[in-house]
């Protein structure tokens, strides 16, 4: 019987804990992401250098987002959201890599980022609000909505993951059929797309993140 197409490509065991491809290329993304920015910042220049105005740049236009999104000082929600579109924009891309797979083309990916987003919101809403004031809100405007607002949760998170799942794998699909069927030279104009795919999808997921929590914090109303 053949293997499903959406089965993770097991590289290697640790004991009995299979590795796969895409967990291999998450831990290389997340070594990459922690060794830069530590190298850049911990002695950081007055002028600074190419990389390090560049991730500056970066931080100062995701916080610009949020507090346009948040309505308030986004500097204390910057660590989650901030670290959520770097993750993401940079597995995306490694679709475009040869011999590497996008994290986020399998599912086990987006349902964890999904999953962190979902805590998130708690985590900031009760911090905020209180317990008391933060679950009252599932009983509004009655209490008769209690299940539907809970089930609103579960929902948007599920949606939140097959998004990015959906769009990334659907890309690496159409992208491994063009170089089958036609071999390299013709996906390139759609792995070209696939960059911008990634940029926007992280983009969408690091926006709908703050969405949800400024609902959580009753900043907005969703």
């Amino acid at each position: 019987m053949n293997p499903s197409p959406l089965a993770p490509e097991i590289l290697f065991h640790l004991g009995p804990v299979p590795v796969s491809r895409a967990v291999l290329t998450t831990w290389c993304l997340m070594a990459v992401l922690v060794v830069v920015p530590w190298a850049v910042f911990r002695r950081p220049r007055v002028v600074a250098g190419p990389v390090q105005g560049a991730l500056e740049v970066l931080a100062e236009t995701i916080a610009a987002q949020v507090r346009e999104i948040l309505g308030r000082d986004p500097w204390p929600f910057m660590p989650i959201l901030a670290t959520l579109f770097l993750f993401i924009v940079t597995a995306n891309l490694t679709a475009a890599l040869p011999g590497a797979t996008a994290p986020t083309g399998h599912v086990e990916t987006p349902a964890a980022l999904a999953l962190v987003v979902f805590f998130s919101v708690h985590w900031f809403g009760i911090r905020d609000r209180g317990l008391r004031a933060y679950l009252s809100r599932y009983l509004e405007p009655t209490p008769l909505l209690l299940p539907l607002n809970v089930l609103g949760e579960i929902t948007r998170t599920f949606s939140l993951m097959i998004r990015l799942f959906g769009n990334m794998m659907s890309h690496e699909f159409v992208v491994a059929i063009l170089l089958y069927l036609a071999g390299f030279f013709l996906p390139v104009p759609f792995m070209a797309l696939g960059i911008l795919i990634g940029i926007v999808q992280a983009y969408i997921f690091t926006v709908l993140a703050a969405v949800y929590i400024g609902a959580g914090l009753g900043a907005i109303e969703t």
